[in-house]
């Protein structure tokens, strides 16, 4: 069921949201060869805790933990392990917070150490297409034009767009309507109105669309074996138009990347 959210209700979300990007932001700096992704686990449940809200994914469906930790070939959902990152690795982490009722959920694809110039290139495709889908959640457009923009920008690339898993409205349910996948055709489902909130999230691989499931019940794998990467933000309707309730500044800041990506999606500098 889609929710419409009232403008205090999507200013409660924003704070879930923000606690999420700022969570990045401090992974962001401990990022690095050798660092394993249950160290980055630990010093995340502690900073969502810190900040006065609850970890969004730990024990929601029996996720035994606070990130998705999802390296390399390894689409979404991955455990987080004792495996010490590498040099030349990539890794999805992706986020959730529960705060005032609302939930956050936020992902970014990192660089471990220095990368391949072919996957600096899937990963600048991937966050341009989250933006370039994120332009089309407007009110009086539909799903299907999300969709569309941000498949045919990939697959224009040469990439595989994931089929199975998809966005997703957001709320006081980490999963709400309607479901936004990162593929479609342009005029069809759901219609978009003033005061929806959603998560848009490209999942998009180097090779094929296909993909294959773990017998852990959970990671996903590209079913070629060659990288993926995710990106994704919380967006709201506001006035007609998107608005980012995440940020990627924080992530930017520990990196020391300029950027100016996010700045056509905030009517006013809501970001501390």
């Amino acid at each position: 069921m889609i929710k419409i959210k009232t403008r205090e209700e999507i200013e409660l979300m924003r704070e879930s949201a923000l606690i999420v990007s700022k969570t990045l932001g401090m992974l962001a700096k401990e990022v690095k060869p050798g660092v394993t992704t249950l160290q980055l686990d630990k010093l995340a449940e502690e900073f969502i805790r810190d900040h006065g809200a609850i970890p969004g994914f730990l024990g929601l469906y029996d996720f035994p933990n606070t990130l998705c930790m999802s390296p390399n070939a390894q689409v979404v959902h991955g455990f987080p392990t004792n495996e010490p990152l590498k040099e030349g690795d990539i890794i999805s982490i992706d986020c959730g917070a529960l705060k005032n009722e609302f939930y956050g959920d936020h992902a970014y694809t990192f660089e471990v150490g220095e990368v391949s110039d072919d996957i600096k290139k899937l990963l600048k495709v991937t966050k341009e297409s989250l933006y370039i889908g994120i332009r089309q959640f407007r009110a009086g457009n539909r799903v299907g034009d999300v969709g569309y923009a941000i498949q045919t920008y990939c697959e224009n690339h040469g990439y595989g767009v994931v089929r199975e898993l998809v966005g997703h409205g957001l709320g006081k349910k980490m999963h709400e309507g309607p479901e936004m996948p990162n593929y479609g055709k342009r005029g069809r489902g759901k219609k978009f109105k003033e005061g929806m909130t959603v998560a848009i999230e490209p999942m998009i691989n180097m090779g094929t669309h296909r993909i294959k499931q773990l017998k852990d019940g959970w990671t996903i794998l590209t079913r070629d074996g060659q990288p993926s990467a995710h990106f994704e933000h919380d967006v709201a309707i506001i006035d007609g138009k998107p608005e980012l309730l995440s940020t990627f500044k924080y992530i930017y800041e520990a990196l020391g990347i300029e950027s100016d990506e996010e700045d056509e999606f905030r009517a006013k500098n809501l970001v501390d």
